[in-house]
């Protein structure tokens, strides 16, 4: 019989770490993540000194697999070389045994000191989809030029907690000449704006292109990693695709594509924009 009611009640004993690894990959998905602290922010590697690296308490799901750093411990970095430069990888190692039994640890991966740009070293094959014996999962990568060790860099992704996905912004419109209505989604670090603006008022008169009209300000708490510039479409005087929409820090603004006007009297711009959060 392969058919099986997993959390229904059997009698005996009978919900395996490969039931529940294979559901809470099913729905977390089937590679490695480090979920956030009670804290509401995702913890970090740090040195400690030149040949310890503090691993603080984390939350990992590793391949379906819940993993605990329940408090902080350090994972000792070998000095390095004068003159050259190292990677050594910070992991979760994941082991079975011929029992079936599973253990994980804080493990190193040393990297090869070349006098040249450093090189990760290569992580061992293994999947625990696959039942191997052993699993190396990087959590964070730690530069050494000569014998100084440089900050760890997190390689591990993370994934924000439900409470986090597809929630939404309220934006606050900046300019009264534009009668805008908008939709957002919150995803992880991903704002994702949809707008259509109706000119009111006045007329916008760009005398030349990459002039700007502010649509909305990002609420407190949010900024823009960067600059993002996304084709509008509207009913400009030099037609459709006179009009862009960026976003630059806290302001999501029109920005003209050459001299032009949208007219106050139905003049229109829709389009949507993905603004990368800091």
């Amino acid at each position: 019989m392969t058919t099986t009611l997993i959390t229904g009640k059997g009698g005996t004993p009978h919900i395996t770490s490969g039931d529940m690894g294979a559901m809470q990959a099913g729905i977390i998905g089937n590679g490695s993540y480090l979920l956030q602290g009670s804290d509401g922010t995702f913890p970090t590697v740090t040195m400690q000194d030149a040949n310890h690296a503090l691993i603080p308490v984390l939350n990992l799901v590793v391949e379906g697999r819940y993993a605990r750093v329940t408090e902080a411990e350090t994972a000792t970095i070998e000095s390095g070389i004068t003159g050259r430069n190292r990677n050594d990888l910070v992991c979760l190692k994941y082991t079975r045994n011929g029992q079936n039994i599973e253990t994980a640890a804080i493990a190193v991966l040393k990297g090869t000191p070349n006098t040249g740009t450093a090189a990760d070293p290569t992580v061992p094959s293994g999947s625990i989809h696959s039942a191997s014996g052993t699993v190396w999962i990087p959590i964070a990568r730690i530069p050494i030029s000569g014998i100084t060790p440089g900050t760890p860099v997190m390689l591990i992704k993370q994934l924000p907690p439900m409470s986090k996905l597809w929630d939404s912004v309220t934006l606050t419109r900046s300019n009264q000449n534009w009668n805008v209505n908008y939709r957002t989604a919150l995803v992880g670090k991903l704002l994702i704006v949809a707008f259509h603006a109706i000119r009111v008022g006045s007329d916008w008169n760009a005398a030349k292109e990459w002039e700007t009209s502010p649509l909305f300000t990002l609420p407190a708490g949010l900024e823009a990693a960067f600059e993002v510039h996304c084709a509008a479409v509207s009913n400009s005087s030099i037609g459709l695709h006179g009009v862009e929409v960026q976003v630059a820090q806290h302001t999501i603004a029109l920005r003209s594509s050459g001299k032009m006007t949208v007219s106050a009297n139905g003049g229109w711009v829709e389009g949507c924009i993905t603004v990368p959060l800091v």
